[in-house]
């Protein structure tokens, strides 16, 4: 795992603008908050050839509740190469502020040679050899798959549905997402991939410390390494980066419960069938009324990221599935608004339908009999989302606001989304639309054509 942070060099319209690091940045706009003076003022008052000083002022109020003075370092990119798909999910779980990206298996042909060793994951010397096996099964499926659905549509181009004026470079593309699309399922969780992540320093401490609470040695590894780097840009705020009762305490609970319901129902391998609930509270004080009707709120829209108004806003959505993919639940894990939920219990394993491989049966019968083997040690059994693919199934629960839920409809649903992730917004736009029938005209539901 290699963790590089990046530095931001203001462009050449900029340069007579003021330079400042981060935690200088934040140190001067926290003494912005508390004077009538303007910035240049400010800055002018600080010692250029000892300007930690400053910074050492005003950062002793962390440590008395004042994080958002920690809030205020600007966004600090760093980027993780080489962590497992599961790390990085909990690295987009954990930071639900947070700007970022992972590399995509829809562009990229995943192969074994991107497996880490069992060691760096937690995985017993003892169960190494069989998990590695697993493993290699796992891609062999993903390999096979793929190489017959590629076929499959260079041999009928029309299962592909390739717009009627594609070049042939973009026929190639939808042709590979195609297969990619469907064989992804067999991917390990395991696999490596490359994160993209940018937070103010008050929301990669806070998400270091709920990382390093996780009982896996990637993980750990993987907050140590992010302290060494954001070590170089705030080293005052590092302390709140490590774990406490309450942080180990509550992620040990979510983890527990998924292990239990291994020990009690094995790993389900059996496809699990969609279930979706929604919830709207649109609810408003007698004091604070709705300002404006629904189809006001609508006024102008023109596309997905056109503005809303208040009345759409204020209305509050749960959305949960009972069985979505693991490959699908990344990109929805996502989505930086709201809470989203998951305890990655698994309950079942999706494969399209009429996608199959001869040994999908043999995959998921060594999947579910090694993680039996290890869940029998305690300290080991954390380590069970190694033996998970793409396929498995897991509940997931997002809550937001409508007008950003409505987003996520059109998007998920929208020109080129999986097929799957537009099933699954599918079924959601539907179960709002009985709670909220009057929404129907305003929402553009897409057919995610071409994929």
């Amino acid at each position: 795992m290699n963790i590089t942070a990046l530095g931001i060099r203001p462009p050449p319209a900029a340069r007579d603008n003021p330079a400042v690091t981060p935690e200088l940045l934040a140190s001067s706009l926290a003494r912005y908050s508390r004077s009538n003076k303007g910035i240049d003022v400010i800055l002018q008052s600080i010692d250029w050839n000892d300007p930690e000083r400053s910074v050492d002022a005003i950062f002793r109020f962390v440590d008395y509740g004042h994080a958002s003075i920690a809030g205020m370092t600007g966004g600090i990119p760093i980027v993780i190469d080489g962590c497992s798909m599961f790390l990085a999910y909990k690295l987009f779980e954990i930071a639900q502020l947070c700007d970022g990206q992972e590399s995509s298996s829809r562009y990229i042909k995943l192969d074994a040679t991107r497996l880490p060793d069992p060691a760096e994951i937690g995985i017993p010397p003892h169960l190494a050899a069989e998990w590695q096996m697993l493993m290699r099964l796992s891609f062999s499926c993903y390999q096979e798959l793929f190489d017959a659905l590629d076929a499959e549509a260079k041999a009928d181009p029309s299962i592909v549905r390739l717009p009627t004026d594609a070049d042939e470079k973009v026929q190639n593309r939808l042709r590979k997402n195609y297969a990619l699309d469907r064989a992804r399922y067999f991917i390990p969780f395991a696999i490596k991939t490359n994160a993209a992540c940018i937070m103010t320093a008050r929301v990669w401490t806070e998400t270091i410390k709920q990382l390093d609470s996780l009982p896996l040695p990637e993980a750990h590894a993987c907050a140590e390494g992010l302290r060494s780097e954001l070590r170089k840009f705030t080293p005052r705020l590092l302390r709140h980066s490590y774990p406490d009762r309450a942080s180990i305490g509550q992620t040990m609970q979510v983890i527990n419960h998924a292990i239990a319901s291994l020990q009690k129902k094995s790993l389900p391998v059996d496809r699990c069938p969609d279930e979706v609930r929604l919830g709207l509270e649109r609810t408003t004080p007698p004091f604070l009324p709705d300002l404006q009707e629904i189809r006001q709120a609508f006024d102008g829209k023109e596309n997905r990221y056109s503005t809303v108004g208040p009345a759409v806003k204020r209305m509050f959505v749960r959305a949960a599935w009972n069985n979505i993919a693991i490959a699908e639940l990344r990109d929805l894990n996502r989505h930086r608004s709201g809470y989203r939920f998951s305890p990655l219990a698994p309950v079942g394993f999706y494969l399209p339908e009429g996608i199959s491989h001869h040994q999908t049966a043999e995959l998921l019968d060594r999947a579910r009999l090694f993680i039996g083997k290890l869940i029998t040690d305690e300290t080991a059994a954390p380590a069970y989302v190694y033996a998970l693919h793409l396929g498995t199934q897991v509940a997931f629960e997002h809550s937001t606001h409508l007008d950003k839920f409505i987003y996520e409809i059109e998007l998920r649903t929208g020109m080129g989304a999986h097929f799957r992730y537009a099933e699954h917004l599918n079924a959601a736009c539907r179960e709002l639309l009985n709670i909220a029938p009057e929404l129907a005209q305003f929402i553009a539901v897409g057919s995610a054509e071409p994929e």
